[in-house]
């Protein structure tokens, strides 16, 4: 592609820009999908047919620039769309269940070895990794995963002698919420 060829381009810019905001009314949109189809113009050279004329090869470029918008907003709008749709569907945590389940929690921990419930609360309730967790106590990172491991397996152990077969299934009608308040009465 000659250097005549860009140059006329350039200079058809408002004749270009016009063109685009009929179609999309926003001027900063149309801003960017005229500087768009620049880019793909100078990238595309190849395409521009000898016995061909430049503006009508970039008019075409141009129409293929706004199809190309007006999908993309499509798809994100849809994208929107469900994302909101998930939101509404969320459920609101239910607090109370929570709260007992930490009372649970926190009582097997105190029963458990010191190295298990050691890691438990600063992996699981902190939320330190396990490579910091190892380095602060002096192991390596793959017998922290093991610990961890087996702290967890611990740990559901206690809570099945502590809670029964609720803890398999939640805590929202455990007797042990009655233990834990006749506990603290």
């Amino acid at each position: 592609m000659s250097k005549a060829i860009p140059n006329s381009l350039f200079t058809l810019r408002l004749q270009f820009l016009g063109f685009i905001q009929r179609r999309v009314n926003d001027r900063a949109i149309a801003e960017d999908i005229l500087q768009t189809a620049y880019l793909r113009a100078l990238q595309s050279t190849g395409n521009l047919r000898q016995h061909e004329s430049a503006v009508a090869w970039f008019y075409r470029i141009l129409r293929n620039s706004i199809i190309d918008h007006y999908r993309r907003r499509a798809t994100e709008g849809a994208a929107l769309e469900r994302w909101a749709d998930e939101l509404k569907q969320e459920q609101i945590p239910n607090m109370t269940l929570e709260e007992t389940t930490c009372l649970c929690i926190a009582g097997a921990i105190e029963t458990m070895h010191p190295s298990y419930s050691g890691i438990l609360r600063e992996v699981e309730l902190e939320g330190v990794t396990l490579s910091h967790y190892a380095s602060a106590h002096g192991i390596t990172t793959g017998n922290a995963t093991v610990r961890a491991h087996r702290a967890r397996a611990a740990l559901r152990k206690q809570l099945i002698e502590c809670c029964g077969t609720c803890s398999t299934h939640g805590c929202q009608h455990c007797t042990c919420i009655a233990r834990k308040a006749e506990e603290t009465a």
